[in-house]
């Protein structure tokens, strides 16, 4: 089942079990960029890459900012997910600051993690 062309995020293209989370947490290599850690594997045997998108509740006790983070990050990847060099890669998103950045600041943030991705 492959994802629909253009800027969707389809279903398939979020990482959902625990098995492939354990794998991308066990196996995968760690970078920092700015305020977004990351984490990859690559190759992850489809032709799409999928991602996962992590907000800590240690840094926001409220769910309603959580949420807000997590949904600019998933819309920066949407929009930018092109400029990634590696197809069939897991990618996991965790915002690691204290305070609420703007879109602009976040969606530059994971283009350069895309751009990083090898």
């Amino acid at each position: 089942m492959t994802p629909d062309a253009g800027n969707t995020l389809s279903k398939a293209e979020r990482i959902s079990s625990k098995r492939d989370i354990s794998r991308l947490l066990s196996n995968g290599r760690w970078g920092n960029c700015g305020v977004v850690k990351f984490c990859t594997f690559s190759p992850n045997g489809l032709e799409f890459s999928r991602i996962l998108v992590s907000v800590p509740k240690k840094h926001f006790k409220r769910a309603v900012k959580r949420n807000l983070l997590k949904r600019r990050i998933r819309e920066a990847y949407r929009t930018q997910k092109g400029l990634c060099q590696v197809q069939g890669a897991d990618i996991l998103f965790q915002y690691d600051s204290n305070e609420v950045l703007p879109f602009a600041d976040i969606r530059d943030t994971v283009a350069n993690i895309l751009k990083l991705i090898k």
